[in-house]
């Protein structure tokens, strides 16, 4: 790939281009990047090979969410103003450099270069890579953004649910005595994992990079009305500017919204397995199993993957504030139910459990498309970019608020249902800042907007793009199914994996 193939005009789709073969692109990079959330298959085996401490190991993957965060609020503007395919290629280099950076590390005993690799760099790759699409997706779907960013914030839950069991099978073949029930394999192993990570990603995130495209001045998709979207409560037709959405009182409440619900469901994803088994302890004894609760962790999986596709699909017709309303409301009932009357049941924890879980991710996967409600679609990756500081604070918020009131108790694995309840209710006050803030948000005032177009399209212009555009499907092409088996096939090797261990619950 040329460095002036990168260039934003040289993505412009031609005619016959098919808007289906975006989303795929979009996956191609978040299915890769998701795999941030795997660390804990080779987490034990960094530690013995560095005679570090859990903690110490642990600041990796923090290093790698604050760059997350950080990145994407200062790259979000050059996202934009680049173009997806810039921005992909760039996330492709840091990401996958990172994990050769990090393998080096590994190999020759220094920690300082994983922090380096996979923390800073990855870090920088892992922010940029997850909004590069963003923007482009709601263009190319602005008849149903919900479903778009859905589709593609899917795959960074779906990269966790394939790295996991892909990177246990490599630690086994690298390593002979690669111990699956201790997780522990020697350095050596984990260094060759990271190389062969790092360049299949590299691989699949340029072919993504390569496929994206963005559309002509004046798209739109056959048969969609403008208008329709004017009439809808909080969607505009203005623009906003990154600069400008963060004077708003939208942008920040909106914040609030995104971290309250980030950091409630960090409160069941960092202690799951021991959280589980707490719930059901018998005196020293817990009823729920080793293997139970790693299915538990699968089962979580499940639906963080799922609520991110089927609650954003489902804000394109209920709304996007509505959907929040549903996030944070039932969130708050359903906690309490945890925390009250959680141990009553092992399989209805875990529903319960899950169904948060999967607001979690809906959370995630609604966030750009509420953006776009709010500001527009000008610099819509920007503005999330910004916003995603709050997943970053509430990473940090979330788990010190958990973690500091079962160290009170005693220590996870060893405490019972109600150990919890404080931590629970605590979770519960949180939600309810976030909903009466989601509550709060109205349209934009008019003095944020950008100023309108001297001349806009004109009827026939747009009619002619979107006539050698909105290609139907069945007239695409090869490469649409192409495209769609290179990243479908990984995403239900990772399904099929994840619903085995979730089966050990049951």
């Amino acid at each position: 790939m040329s460095l002036a193939m990168l260039d934003r005009q040289r993505t412009v789709a031609k005619p016959g281009f098919n808007r289906w073969l975006i989303p795929p692109a979009a996956l191609a990079v978040h299915l890769c990047i998701g795999q941030a959330y795997a660390t804990s298959v080779y987490k034990a085996s960094l530690v013995k090979n560095f005679d570090a401490s859990l903690t110490q190991i642990g600041i990796i993957f923090s290093i790698a969410i604050v760059m997350l965060g950080l990145s994407a609020a200062v790259f979000g503007t050059w996202v934009d103003t680049g173009g997806p395919r810039r921005a992909m290629f760039t996330a492709a280099l840091f990401w996958s450099g990172g994990f050769l950076i990090g393998s080096a590390g590994i190999a020759t005993d220094q920690l300082w270069l994983v922090y380096l690799g996979y923390g800073f760099i990855g870090g920088i790759g892992l922010g940029i890579g997850y909004i590069s699409p963003v923007s482009t997706l709601i263009k190319w779907f602005p008849d149903r953004p919900g479903l778009a960013t859905g589709m593609a914030i899917m795959g960074f839950g779906g990269g966790a649910m394939i790295a996991s069991p892909l990177s246990a099978k490599l630690l086994g073949i690298y390593d002979d005595s690669f111990d699956t029930a201790t997780g522990i394999a020697s350095g050596s192993a984990v260094a060759k994992l990271f190389v062969t990570l790092g360049l299949v990603y590299l691989v699949l995130m340029l072919f993504g990079a390569w496929l994206i495209r963005v559309p002509a001045d004046g798209w739109k998709p056959a048969g969609f009305d403008p208008s329709t979207v004017k009439a809808k409560a909080l969607v505009t037709t203005d623009n906003v500017s990154a600069a400008n959405a963060i004077r708003t009182p939208q942008f920040w409440l909106l914040w609030v919204v995104l971290f309250c619900n980030v950091t409630a469901g960090i409160g069941i994803l960092e202690q799951a397995a021991p959280m589980i088994q707490d719930f059901f302890r018998d005196g020293e004894a817990s009823t729920v199993t080793a293997a139970s609760a790693a299915g538990f962790v699968g089962l979580l999986s499940l639906f963080n993957l799922s609520g991110r596709f089927v609650w954003s699909s489902t804000s394109d017709v209920v709304g996007r504030k509505n959907i929040y309303v549903g996030y944070l409301g039932l969130g708050i009932l359903l906690y309490a139910f945890l925390a009250f009357q959680g141990s009553s049941s092992t399989i209805l924890f875990a529903l319960v459990a899950g169904v948060i879980i999967s607001f979690y991710g809906g959370g995630f996967a609604t966030a750009p498309a509420y953006l776009r409600d709010l500001f527009g679609t000008y610099q819509v990756g920007a503005i999330h970019g910004r916003l995603l500081t709050a997943w970053a604070a509430a990473g940090v918020v979330g788990p010190l608020i958990i973690n500091g009131f079962l160290d009170a108790k005693g220590e996870p694995g060893q405490l019972n249902a109600g150990d919890y309840r404080p931590a629970l209710l605590t979770m519960v006050a949180i939600l309810a800042v976030g909903f009466v803030a989601n509550l709060a948000i109205r349209p934009v005032a008019s003095k944020f907007h950008e100023e309108k177009k001297a001349v806009a399209d004109s009827p026939e212009q747009t009619a002619g793009a979107a006539a050698g555009h909105d290609v139907a499907v069945d007239k695409a092409g090869p490469l649409l199914v192409v495209a769609w088996v290179v990243v479908l096939i990984p995403l239900v090797y990772g399904i099929y994996e994840t619903v085995v261990k979730a089966a050990n619950l049951f």
